[in-house]
């Protein structure tokens, strides 16, 4: 069976191929000029789904890294804190050692006392050390201050953040495990030793517990450390993982230039030259013009 083509069916065609190329032509003209090769979810589903899960992932591992810079800050005051308490109770240490001896003046002895005092003092302001706020001894405890005047820490939860898929680390620290608490803390224990140097008593007596409140303090200030040294190895991990996620990323939505710019100028040649065939194959007629 032969079929009848009029020139209306050829005007038909001629229009379908033509769209077809110029709707090509925009998809490549919009692709070079956004350099992305999902504009929109219909463009491909497939990748578009897998687009949205790698900028979620993006985004986690964004947080990841301010959660780790923000445990840094905590991290940091916590060493500070007790680098400068390590140092106040070996001082002490030192002072008690001279108390020690029974042949000193009276005068000598209230000058060790006065010393004491103020390291005293000192090792409380650390007590009560703080970042962004919040007290690096008390938890998450809202709260004047992280002693009490009892020679207490206030209880509280933990501090955490969160540096990855299911891991936290710990940015506070336990004022007890640190300083003790009550009449064994080192504020009570440092408050005897000054009354004792007054009194002319052999403080040597305070050696033995004041030297394991030093442990005490190194022992914490190691924990520390360690945690810090943990912070630093994920936030190694971010970065990488950054980058890993930044190339899973472009490999899905971003476009490679040059092949796009060779495709638009293949389309462009093939656009024109649909034109001109069309163009010849649909001469107009003398009942086109009278129409």
């Amino acid at each position: 069976m032969i079929t009848r083509v009029t020139q209306q069916t050829m005007h038909y065609g001629v229009q379908r191929s033509l769209q077809t190329n110029l709707a090509r032509l925009a998809e490549l003209q919009d692709k070079a000029s956004s350099q992305r090769a999902i504009t929109r979810p219909s463009d491909d589903p497939a990748a578009a789904a897998e687009a949205i899960r790698i900028r979620a992932d993006l985004r986690a591992n964004e947080q990841y890294g301010r959660n780790i810079s923000n445990g840094e800050g905590w991290l940091t005051e916590l060493d500070n804190a007790m680098t400068t308490s390590k140092r106040a109770l070996d001082r002490v240490n030192e002072l008690t050692l001279q108390g020690s001896n029974s042949s000193l003046p009276p005068a000598a002895r209230e000058t060790l006392a006065l010393e004491v005092q103020a390291l005293r003092g000192e090792l409380g302001a650390q007590a009560n050390a703080s970042y962004a706020g919040r007290f690096l001894f008390a938890g998450n405890a809202d709260t004047p201050a992280a002693l009490t005047p009892e020679l207490t820490f206030v209880g509280g939860g933990t501090v955490e953040r969160r540096i990855g898929p299911g891991e936290t680390v710990r940015v506070d620290a336990d004022g007890a495990s640190v300083f003790g608490s009550g009449p064994t803390s080192a504020f009570a224990l440092l408050d005897r030793i000054a009354a004792d140097l007054r009194a002319g008593k052999d403080v040597s007596v305070h050696l033995a517990p004041l030297q394991q409140r030093i442990r005490d303090v190194t022992a914490e200030h190691s924990t520390i450390g360690t945690r810090h040294a943990r912070l630093l190895s994920a936030k190694d991990g971010i970065a990488d993982a950054a980058l890993a996620l930044e190339g899973r990323r472009a490999a899905v939505e971003d476009v490679e230039l040059a092949s796009v710019i060779l495709d638009l100028r293949m389309q462009e040649t093939a656009y024109q030259g649909a034109l001109a065939v069309s163009a010849r194959v649909l001469q107009p007629s003398l009942l086109d013009f009278l129409r």
